[in-house]
């Protein structure tokens, strides 16, 4: 998968540009401030429909307009796809692909597969476990076009078990009857995320363990392992264990809106014991054996985007990394950077068809 061409319109604070990319890498380079990163966000939005930074797509609008656009080219094999996302004030964001509009946006997920390394990234290892639910949940939804929608009616259905629980408690009433009317959409649903969940981090862990040898050529060694409470127990028996605790706490305990993931090093948790160059190396490690895998599955080579990845590594680093990328055939990758010879002086060495924006 390619982005040929990338068109904006009112996205964050560009009112207007137009690029043509190499299949190769391609760099945006400028000051702070001067919108790389939006750049990489309105990538990020061509492969599943929203921003990496968290902002709702009205906050994308840029300041005054009443809209924004994103339109691109995409080689697809042996054919060309234009995908354009609108967004205006007053009415839902529409993606398209090839001037129809898709009936959920569900339905554009995996199409174009990306990958995003930026400094957020260490709030995986810091934050709780909803991120990294949110990190695993994003990559099989790449791979898997069946698990979003699981996800979702998976989620609707905890949200209305919650919502009689509190009004039981609200009101001083209990009827057990009503309440297990939710079991087998949760059971059901859940129980095939559980699976896709264990599947996918048991074939992700020694590719992140691979990947880490080779980036930090350390003697210790990296785990990354999922933690379900379906690993105790089905989830018949789960529901009706915890029914007095959920009826006391308002809310439903046991299930897989509370997995996790667990980074370890050494049987450790990494941000108990790991330096900050492991965990960079970690977390790096991470993303490429998402792309690896995203690949492997969907026969996709996935768009990398690396946002301010020069003012996190070390040059060597950066070039060991690049290198690495290129050498696995990883395919088309997106740089920001502040400073266009230090770019320059890492990307030409190893590939001579990289172009370099000045934003």
């Amino acid at each position: 998968m390619i982005i040929k061409k990338l068109s904006l319109y009112n996205f964050k604070n560009h009112s207007e540009k137009k690029f043509e990319f190499s299949p190769q890498i391609n760099c945006f380079v400028g000051n702070n401030g001067v919108g790389k990163t939006n750049i990489l966000d309105a990538l990020h939005y061509l492969s599943v429909g929203k921003s990496f930074l968290g902002n709702t797509d009205l906050n994308n609008i840029k300041t005054d307009e009443d809209f924004f656009t994103i339109d691109a080219e995409v080689q697809n094999d042996d054919s060309e796809d234009n995908i354009k996302i609108l967004q205006p004030k007053e009415a839902k964001k529409v993606i398209k692909k090839n001037d129809k509009s898709y009936d959920r946006m569900a339905d554009h997920i995996g199409y174009l597969p990306s990958v995003m390394i930026s400094p957020y990234d260490s709030n995986l290892i810091s934050d709780s476990g909803e991120s990294r639910r949110k990190f695993l949940d994003s990559m099989i939804s790449q791979t898997d076009s069946g698990y979003l929608f699981d996800l979702i009616q998976y989620q609707k259905t905890i949200q209305q078990r919650n919502a009689l629980l509190k009004y039981f408690a609200k009101n001083r009433v209990w009827d057990k009857d009503s309440l297990e009317i939710y079991d087998d959409p949760i059971i059901k649903f859940g129980t095939k995320i559980f699976n896709k969940r264990r599947d996918f981090v048991e074939k992700l862990n020694p590719i992140v363990q691979n990947f880490y040898q080779i980036i930090s050529g350390g003697k210790e060694t990296v785990s990354v392992i999922y933690e379900s409470h379906l690993l105790e127990d089905n989830f018949e028996n789960l529901l009706k264990e915890s029914l007095e605790k959920d009826r006391m706490l308002t809310y439903t305990s046991k299930g897989i809106h509370k997995d996790d993931l667990l980074f370890e090093m050494n049987s450790v948790l990494i941000k108990k014991i790991g330096s900050q160059g492991q965990q960079k190396s970690f977390l790096i490690s991470l993303k490429l054996a998402q792309m690896s895998l995203i690949k492997e599955l969907t026969n996709k080579t996935p768009v990398l985007l690396l946002d301010d990845i020069f003012d996190k590594l070390d040059d060597s680093r950066v070039s060991q990394l690049i290198e690495l990328v290129n050498q696995e055939n990883f395919g088309q990758i997106f740089i920001t950077d502040t400073h266009r010879e230090r770019t320059e002086n890492v990307v030409k060495k190893i590939n001579e068809e990289s172009i370099i924006f000045e934003i």
